[in-house]
């Protein structure tokens, strides 16, 4: 019998908030990995005592709000940075955030629940639609993958997984070997099933993670500057000289390096008219090529660009930046929006940013090629997937000084090493405040700078492993089999209601 059968809805309601809430203490900078097991299992009781579909829709709501308040705490601390203009947007930003993602949650349970069908077989239909509405997650409108299920692994041996079935895919093995082990402790019943879901869940991962290959370090070395320029002081000219100054003392400094890497628009200058910064900053490399982050303007349109400074210190690459964040960086209907004094966070016209044509590569000379990824553009896959060939290794520039000091700069960190892990290649990363860090292809920080610190790391730079195999598959072999999983649990759950 289950326990919480007789309790009132209410407080089921209320207790599968609380465990969404409990399920992202696993994500950085926690790491409580356990905690997000315990509560998961705990979770398909709660589930399972539903009478209707819409209950379960609810409890699914509740279980989302309450994971995604936690998890995306860090978002308030972006409104605080201009707090007379956009500090009245704070706790509407978390609010409907976490309520309107959690809505992709509230779908799954309520697709899934039937009254009277067998507890395990409930709580594998479960996973699997929840692990759907996670990729539908990552890709509907322009996708916000944040804090997946698949995050709360990245410290573990679990998380080489994700470079033979992805993020998808490790979350659902996740929610696998929990939601069934829940229910039929719940129910006692189906226990063997539900067992042998979860050793196999575990032995795939201990066999997996043994048989990854051994990173072995080039005699290449990299600095990576960190000015650590908080965002209320980054665009003030009483300040931005001093951190210009800054990057140029980390710059010039010795022994020299084989490459240099400044952060997220790590010059105050629009690239038209950057020239005298350009030519301080190739004095100060003494010959090493640059990479730095710097906006750009073209016409009415403006871009967040990467660029590469060759050893004479000649522009020789370009980026944009292609993945833009909403209300971050550009507006929905900006102009119109702008009328009542609505803007980007980081934009000063109404339109804000205009986006990039896409993934590319840029040449890094000896290092090889380079494939960038400017900020949030670390947080997808796809973006990482639709690159136009194989790089050498990753390389992300940010300025993570709008997520703040307490969760959202370790979660971006978290989710530039699960993009190494899943692609085999390194990842140099540069950020504004922290953390900067060199990342090798199984998602082991080697060297870095921590957050809240100026100054710079010199870290030598590991060698990429062979393709992996989702690098090569990408997401769809996951999707199609999740979708076969659900189709097939579907028509089996109505035979038995006909």
């Amino acid at each position: 019998m289950n326990p919480a059968q007789g309790w009132p809805f209410w407080l089921r309601f209320a207790l599968t908030a609380v465990l969404g809430a409990l399920v992202a203490f696993g994500l950085a900078p926690y790491g409580l990995w356990a905690v997000s097991l315990v509560a998961l299992v705990l979770l398909a009781p709660l589930f399972l005592t539903t009478e209707t579909r819409a209950r379960a829709a609810w409890l699914g709501w509740a279980f989302g709000t309450g994971y995604f308040a936690n998890a995306l705490s860090w978002i308030i601390e972006p409104f605080l940075v201009d707090a007379e203009r956009h500090a009245w947007m704070a706790p509407f930003a978390l609010i409907f955030m976490a309520g309107g993602l959690a809505l992709f949650w509230a779908f799954a349970f309520w697709v899934v629940r039937r009254p009277g069908s067998q507890a395990v077989r409930q709580a594998v239909f479960l996973a699997v639609t929840l692990s759907l509405a996670e990729c539908a997650r990552g890709y509907v409108l322009t996708g916000f993958p944040w804090a997946g299920f698949a995050q709360i692994w990245v410290e573990t041996s679990a998380a080489q997984l994700l470079s033979l079935v992805g993020p998808y895919g490790l979350g659902a093995l996740t929610l696998l070997a929990t939601f069934p082990l829940g229910a039929a402790l719940a129910q006692r019943g189906g226990f063997a099933a539900a067992s042998a879901l979860t050793v196999g869940s575990v032995v795939l991962v201990l066999g997996y993670a043994a048989a990854r290959p051994t990173v072995v370090a080039t005699d290449h070395v990299v600095r990576l500057v960190q000015p650590n320029a908080p965002q209320h002081q980054k665009w003030d000219l009483d300040y931005a000289s001093l951190f210009f100054a800054r990057q140029i003392e980390f710059t010039a400094a010795t022994p020299r390096p084989d490459l240099i890497v400044w952060p997220e628009t790590a010059v105050i200058a629009w690239l038209g008219g950057a020239q005298p910064y350009l030519d301080v900053i190739s004095e100060a490399a003494q010959g090493v090529p640059v990479f730095l982050g710097i906006r750009r303007g073209d016409g009415p349109r403006i871009y967040n660009s990467m660029i590469y400074l060759d050893e004479d210190g000649q522009q020789q690459g370009l980026y944009d930046k292609h993945h833009l964040a909403p209300f971050g960086e550009y507006v929905p209907f900006g102009d119109l929006l702008a009328q009542f004094g609505i803007y980007g966070m980081a934009a000063s016209t109404g339109s804000g940013f205009s986006a990039g044509p896409g993934a590319a590569l840029m040449d890094a000379g000896k290092l090889g090629k380079a494939l960038p990824l400017i900020c949030y553009e670390a947080v997808f896959t796809q973006d990482v997937l639709s690159a136009p060939g194989r790089a050498d290794f990753l390389l992300q520039i940010t300025n993570d000084a709008w997520f703040g000091t307490r969760s959202g700069p370790y979660q971006h960190l978290a989710q530039a090493q699960m993009r190494a892990i899943e692609q085999g290649l390194p990842m140099m990363r540069s950020a504004n405040t922290g953390v900067s860090a060199m990342i090798d292809p199984l998602g082991q920080v080697t060297d870095a700078l921590p957050l809240g610190k100026a100054g710079f790391v010199d870290a030598k730079l590991p060698m990429p492993l062979a393709a992996t195999v989702y690098s090569r598959m990408g997401d769809v072999p996951v999707i199609l089999f999740l979708s076969a999983l659900v189709a097939l649990l579907w028509r089996n759950a109505r035979r038995k209601h006909a």
